[in-house]
């Protein structure tokens, strides 16, 4: 199990094909998508990654988040999430997830909160029938009808579906397939809708109901912050000292007189 992304829903639109078919596509945009935090089992408990997302202001953070942030060495986020994962897919505090952690064709489940309606009648929320259209039915053609028995049990039951607020839940749609991904631009784009509102959140998780691809980079496709970079490249060998022969380069220069006086 590895991480998922952090990504922000741009819009919908459409790519043709070789042989002249279009697909329609959600464009999903990987907007800084750096690890914030680490989870382990030895600390919390359970392994995770948090991910951050977005540019947040200073002043619009409180002290503690300004701590966290700071402590991390990362740029203030305005979203933050964490990814169950593995402890051998750990990432490192700071890398940045790019758009080929996933490939094209891969199915993945994509998670966002749904476009809020407002209050809806019964028919709009749970796709009622409706009452009759024709006569005898008096103003009441898009009531729900009956919502409970006589005296007994004389109540509505709970969880009767009614009108009511409808939208702004927590939705996930299973098995999308990836249509393309852009490295340079960082987008992703999946065949068909995906659930929110243009500017909202989504995340994106393999498929939890098939196989990841082999081609699927492990743990992820990052690109790894400065300070681990550095952390990362090999030590050079100090320079020849000046004077010293290719067989002296090795030595200190008191070590270079004391083995010219033996000799």
């Amino acid at each position: 199990m590895r991480t998922g992304v952090i990504t922000q829903k741009i819009g919908m639109t459409r790519l043709f094909l070789e042989d002249g078919r279009h697909v329609p596509v959600t464009v999903l945009k990987l907007d800084g998508c750096q690890v914030v935090a680490t989870r382990t089992e030895e600390t919390d408990g359970y392994s995770a990654v948090q991910l951050g997302s977005g540019f947040a202001k200073t002043k619009r953070l409180t002290k503690a988040d300004r701590g966290r942030f700071a402590a991390a060495e990362v740029e203030p986020k305005k979203k933050l999430a964490e990814f169950r994962v593995d402890a051998a897919n750990l990432l490192d505090v700071g890398d940045l997830i790019l758009a080929d952690h996933f490939v094209p064709g891969q199915l993945v489940d994509v998670t966002g909160i749904t476009i809020g309606r407002g209050f809806t009648g019964a028919m709009k929320r749970w796709n009622f029938r409706g009452l009759e259209a024709s006569h005898g039915v008096s103003i009441s053609h898009r009531s729900l009808g009956g919502t409970g028995g006589r005296q007994d049990p004389g109540r509505t039951f709970k969880n009767k579906k009614m009108h009511g607020h409808y939208g702004v839940d927590r939705v996930t749609t299973q098995n999308l397939e990836v249509a393309k991904v852009d490295v340079e631009r960082g987008l992703i784009m999946v065949k068909g809708a995906v659930p929110g509102s243009k500017g909202g959140w989504v995340m994106i998780r393999d498929a939890a109901k098939y196989p990841r691809p082999k081609e699927a980079p492990m743990p992820a496709s990052v690109k790894k912050s400065e300070k681990h970079a550095k952390a990362e490249e090999p030590a050079k060998a100090d320079p020849p000292t000046q004077g010293a022969s290719a067989g002296e380069s090795g030595l200190t220069k008191s070590a270079v007189a004391l083995a010219k006086a033996e000799g």
